[in-house]
This record gives structure tokens, sequence and C-alpha cells, in this order.
């Protein structure tokens, strides 16, 4: 009976939930699930181009640019995203150079993510038999053209599983750009939080959202793993 009790107590807190203010407001949290968004998706694109280039100047071994990609790469994945988003927006602007909190927040995701999508594709690039790239050469393919159609169609399936990872872990990861004054749904939750002290309510609505954005994109990539397992790719 004591246990009994002891749950119908926790779940007290759901039934006393203020619906009317999480009804009011709504409208706030869906502009910053899609401000999320927007800054989510742009900012990994722009990290999956940075990674793609650096991944394939480690792969070439680069003499000069592999270096510099390497003192990136370190920078990138041991400061972090908020440290950086204050260089970007409060750094910059004393040597002139001035972007806006969205702009920031996106090149900051990218500088992040570009490193961790970078190592997830040179994995992947590494994992293709060097017999395979023996072969095209025999066959007269110029090392770009080994590239586009032997080694990267490959190393992509490999990279999959890591690329997907470095997705929602970036999207997880604009919760912080809320540090530069941006409405995005950690934002809203926060200010909601401060001035009227709904927290259950705010905080339900903050996990609804992020769980919304992020559960298909789980499911998605899952699926691709799946597929890409039974084909035989990446094996």
């Amino acid at each position: 009976m004591g246990f009994c009790f002891d749950i119908m107590q926790s779940s007290l807190p759901l039934i006393n939930l203020n619906f009317e203010f999480m009804q009011k407001y709504l409208p706030l949290y869906v502009d910053a699930a899609i401000l999320t968004v927007r800054i989510a998706f742009f900012g990994i694109l722009l990290s999956l181009i940075v990674g793609t280039i650096c991944s394939v100047i480690q792969y070439y071994k680069v003499p000069v640019l592999r270096r510099i990609v390497s003192v990136y790469i370190e920078i990138s994945r041991n400061t972090p995203l908020l440290v950086q988003l204050f260089f970007l927006y409060f750094g910059l602007p004393k040597i002139g150079v001035v972007w806006s909190a969205e702009v920031c927040a996106i090149i900051g995701l990218a500088f992040l993510g570009g490193s961790y999508m970078s190592e997830s594709i040179r994995s992947g690039l590494e994992s293709v038999e060097k017999s395979q790239i023996e072969s095209a050469a025999s066959l007269g393919m110029s090392k770009s053209l080994t590239m586009r159609e032997v080694i990267f169609p490959q190393a992509l399936a490999v990279s999959v599983p890591g690329v997907c990872a470095n997705v929602i872990f970036l999207i997880k990861e604009t919760s912080v750009v809320s540090g530069i004054a941006l409405a995005d749904l950690m934002y809203v939750t926060k200010d909601l939080i401060g001035l009227y002290y709904e927290t259950d309510e705010s905080l339900i609505m903050l996990v609804i959202f992020y769980l919304i954005i992020l559960l298909p994109i789980s499911i998605v990539a899952s699926i691709i793993e799946r597929r890409m397992r039974y084909a035989g790719f990446g094996n």
C-alpha cells in the first residue's frame, strides 16, 4: 500500500499542470523550435562541407593544410561551443567584425561540428581497401575520379552511423545558443520559468519539442543504418 501511495503522489504533479499556461505559450515554443531547426540545419550543412574537406585533406596527407586541419580539430573539439559563441558574438566586434546572433550560432555550430564530421568521414575513407584504389589507378583513373567513384561511396556507407550521431549531437548542442540571446527552445524555457515560475510546464514543453525534432531524425538514421547493413555496405 505504501508503494502504491508513493506512485500516486509522484503522479499528482501531472494532474496539477497548468494547461492554460501551456496553451497560451505554445506559439512561443513553436517559433523557438523553428529557430532551433533553422540554426541546426544550416550549421549541420556547413559542418558536413567543412568535415568533408578536412577529411580529404587528412586522407591525402596534404603537407601544410594537414597541419592546419589538425590544429583546427584540436581547437574545435577541446573548447566548449558556448566559449566559441562568445568569441564570435562578443569578441569579433572588438576587431570590427559584427555578425548577428543567428549567424554566429550557425558558424559556431559548423565550427564545432566540422571537426566531428571530419573524424567520422575520415574513418570511412580509411576503411576502403587499398587494393581497390590500386585497381582504379591501374585503369587510368585520376585521384579525383577515384575519390568520387570508388572511395567516397564506400566511405559514406561506413561513415553514416557516426555522421548521424553527430547530427543528433549538434542539434542538442543548439541549446547553448541562448547564451547569445537567441530565443531558441532553451531561452524561452528559462525566460518563462524566470517570469512565471511554471517550472514543470515549461520543462515538459521543452522536452516535448526536442523529442518532436530529434525522434524522427533518430528513427530515419536507424532505418538508413539497418538498410545499409542488410545490403552489405561497410563490410
